[in-house]
């Protein structure tokens, strides 16, 4: 099925295939998205996917180690990966002559990964000394408790890379056995963006990706966060001279009808969220509220924040550097004085039509690049299960009113649906990673 430019088919045995064919430049990118995130783990091997991510990089019987980076470099490519709460993706940005390499690497080690025990007590080494960066930063540490406190029985309540525990006494046998299991074509989408022949491409794709077998569907996760009755609050004292805010509110997933209008909602309060991890658009926040009531009042050195697009309801999140010679309680209040007027209603015309022109300004430049569309594409595709979403976000986003914004404002931001943090400094000097 072709529409909108992309050719949009499932194989036989369940993988997904988008392409799309622009012809601007002579390059192309090559996707493979997978629906596993840290949202499918449990106790006891959080952080698996994001090392099981790592581990796809140790090779495969056809292609070592040594031989992958200069494969992808020899051609004039870059590759890399991501793993989130719902999603782990691969990807290659290559000349579009040279694209099968990446086509065929890619489906190579959808079965073929290695996983050979000394490579994974290396990357153990690699991922503890990652969580030991992590937690050297006041502003991640807070995040990570605010997480937990906010999130009860949801596993959006751990951090992508896991908690140290599991870190530490998580086996190859674990790492293998989930890549297993949600490694397979019908848990997976590819997507084909660049000056390629679609019918080609597809026919390439379904030569390389077609003989592996499907696997047993992956067991979906139903562990839906109830209700939150009240206020929930957290203080994290730990070394260092400054203080950091942080409120959560429980917010919408991305199937929600409201979540285009709490994107505007977004941009009025602390600057436009871009849903695209490859962006490379710079967007000040100085127009903002946040920006205007805390930072041009000098209570804080800096404010941002905002949502991000998960399958499960998550988070609208604002965060705050506490200025030297103010306190938490004085960040605090500014910020709820400027959540509880959008609550209220207190939102013109002219802050809402400045907003939503941001937000689409935004996703238009980091719509423009195939790198670009093929992440979107494939992450329509993976979140939403239709790329189709992708096309509609201007739609969507224009189609917001006013009374669309304060209407969620006033849904959103009830004190019962927040959670509170404080890094409240002990003036210690950092000593450094556990």
């Amino acid at each position: 099925m072709k529409q909108d430019g992309v050719l949009k088919t499932r194989l036989d045995n369940g993988l997904t295939v988008l392409i799309k064919e622009t012809h601007h430049a002579p390059v192309a990118a090559f996707w493979v998205w997978y629906r596993v995130g840290s949202r499918n783990e449990i106790p006891g091997i959080t952080g698996v996917s994001h090392w099981v991510e790592h581990m796809q990089f140790k090779g495969t019987p056809r292609y070592p180690p040594s031989s992958l980076d200069k494969l992808i470099s020899r051609e004039g490519g870059v590759w890399n990966a991501m793993t989130f709460y719902d999603w782990t993706t691969y990807y290659e940005s290559m000349p579009a002559a040279r694209i099968e390499l990446a086509i065929d690497l890619e489906a190579d080690r959808m079965v073929n990964s290695l996983f050979a025990p000394e490579e994974v007590e290396s990357e153990r080494t690699v991922i503890l000394s990652e969580r030991s960066g992590s937690e050297n930063s006041p502003t991640w540490l807070l995040y990570e408790q605010v997480l937990g406190v906010a999130f009860r029985v949801h596993p959006y309540r751990t951090p992508v890379i896991g908690e140290r525990v599991d870190l530490e006494t998580m086996t190859r046998d674990d790492l293998y056995s989930h890549y297993r299991r949600y490694y397979i074509p019908n848990n997976a989408t590819a997507v084909l963006v660049g000056d390629v022949e679609a019918g080609e491409a597809l026919a390439t794709i379904e030569r390389l990706f077609g003989p592996i077998p499907a696997g047993d569907p992956p067991p979906e996760v139903h562990r839906p966060e109830p209700p939150q009755y009240g206020e929930r609050r957290v203080i994290v004292n730990r070394e260092g001279n400054t203080a950091h805010v942080q409120i959560a509110y429980r917010a919408y997933e991305v199937t929600h009808p409201d979540f285009f209008a709490l994107a505007v909602l977004d941009s009025i309060l602390a600057g436009a969220s871009s849903f695209n991890f490859m962006s490379t658009a710079y967007t000040s926040n100085k127009t903002s509220r946040l920006y205007r009531a805390l930072v041009e009042t000098e209570l804080a050195a800096s404010v941002g924040g905002g949502m991000i697009a998960t399958i499960d309801p998550y988070l609208f999140t604002i965060s705050a550097t506490v200025r030297d010679g103010r306190t938490c309680e004085e960040v605090e209040k500014a910020i709820l004085d400027e959540v509880e007027r959008a609550a209220s209603g207190e939102i013109s015309e002219e802050e809402f039509e400045k907003a939503r022109k941001q937000a689409k300004a935004l996703f238009a430049y980091d719509s423009e690049s195939v790198s670009s569309q093929g992440f979107w594409l494939g992450f329509a595709e993976t979140l939403v299960g239709d790329y189709e979403w992708f096309d509609a976000f201007l739609d969507k986003l224009m189609a917001v009113t006013l009374e669309d914004v304060k209407r969620v404002a006033a849904d959103v931001f009830p004190p019962n649906r927040r959670t509170v943090g404080w890094y409240v400094p002990t003036g210690e000097t950092p000593q450094g990673g556990r």
